[in-house]
């Protein structure tokens, strides 16, 4: 219920995915097998750009694959000006692996892999299948995809210096400090009545949990009793070496500063008042990152160039666009589409400073 949740900003994550393709495994040192043929892509080309074009059928298969991996987004790639989005982070991720060294896409090949394996492990059999079935996807569609957004990633990364990884940290520190805090929430609404309270009347009931902790009552056990925070309270109230970044202001300032284990006047976040009790806090240090958090920064700095080089270079490579246009029908009728379009959330009520953008901006969910 604290964790704060990230706006909705772009259609694709692309750190989300990524794969090794089979035919790169077939071309490392094997003996070449034979491949039953290729049909021959005879639909029209949809784009033109510097090096290459893009089918309907190949932008078909794209939106597909996006639908695969993130079916929040479905209804969102109905829209013209949408599908537009996609089909040049589609040029992008084409171009920019096409230029990419040998040594980004064998490092690009080897993470999509190990991600492909990992997304499909948390994925029923049967379910996996029917998730394939359901947009005419086979793995190797999906391992090619994510082959090619990490081969991007990979070389871009090549180019990311250990100043700039400490620079970036510098100004996200608070994702690389974490708190174990327990809390109690006496909430703005009544969850029981669903009525909106007084603030006075939630401020006089945290004043009288914190009466009851600061006589020596147990914390885990009021907790349970009182917190109205359905993410905590059967755990006693306790978030645990979590990320204070991961919360809203208030409350992430008072896990940062509050002295360990003095029980805290009623904090005011948005949602309600909270008593709360840092346990514990570790301070962040640069040189102390795990390597795949260091990993983790490298990716994100790595990203940016990408978002860079989509605002500043890409137009500049496209030479022309031609995606039908969605054809609206007379009013009192559904929408259709024409051409190769594709088809694409509600999240968790939570005490996040970003809940009221993420709705704002939904239809959808994000890394």
């Amino acid at each position: 219920m604290l964790a704060k949740y990230k706006k909705v900003g772009k259609v694709l994550s692309i750190g989300m995915v990524a794969v090794l393709s089979l035919s790169l495994l077939a071309a490392c040192g094997k003996k070449e097998e034979t491949k039953a043929p290729e049909s021959k892509d005879n639909s029209a080309v949809v784009a033109t750009y510097e090096g290459g074009t893009i089918t309907a059928n190949e932008f078909d298969l794209e939106q597909r694959v996006m639908k695969f991996l993130s079916p929040q987004y479905a209804e969102l790639m109905e829209m013209d000006e949408i599908k537009e989005t996609l089909l040049k982070q589609e040029i992008a991720y084409k171009y920019l692996s096409d230029k990419a060294s040998e040594e980004a896409k064998t490092a690009g090949a080897k993470t999509a892999a190990e991600q492909f394996d990992n997304l499909k492990a948390q994925v029923k059999e049967d379910q996996w299948k029917e998730m394939l079935e359901k947009q005419n996807l086979t793995d190797q569609n999906i391992k090619d995809y994510m082959t090619r957004i990490m081969t991007v990633i990979k070389d871009k990364e090549t180019g990311v210096t250990e100043d700039a990884m400490k620079a970036e940290y510098e100004k996200n520190k608070d994702q690389y400090t974490t708190a174990s805090v327990r809390h109690v929430l006496i909430n703005f609404v009544d969850p029981k009545t669903e009525k909106e309270r007084k603030k006075e009347d939630a401020l006089k009931l945290a004043k009288e949990v914190k009466a009851k902790l600061d006589g020596g009552a147990d914390f885990a056990e009021i907790a349970k009793k009182y917190s109205e925070d359905p993410g905590s309270a059967d755990n006693g109230g306790l978030y645990e070496n979590t990320p204070v970044g991961t919360w809203v202001e208030a409350f992430k300032e008072a896990a940062k500063t509050l002295p360990l284990n003095k029980i805290s006047d009623p904090v005011e976040t948005e949602y309600g008042y909270h008593v709360m009790k840092v346990e514990a806090r570790t301070e962040a240090d640069f040189s102390k990152l795990a390597a795949e958090q260091k990993e983790a920064l490298k990716s994100q700095l790595a990203s940016g160039e990408i978002d860079a080089f989509m605002q500043n270079d890409l137009d500049k490579l496209i030479k022309e666009i031609n995606l039908p246009k969605t054809e609206k029908k007379e009013e009192g009728t559904t929408e259709g589409t024409t051409g190769s379009g594709t088809e694409g959330t509600k999240t968790d009520q939570g005490t996040t400073e970003t809940d009221k953008d993420a709705n704002a901006e939904e239809g959808t969910s994000s890394k």
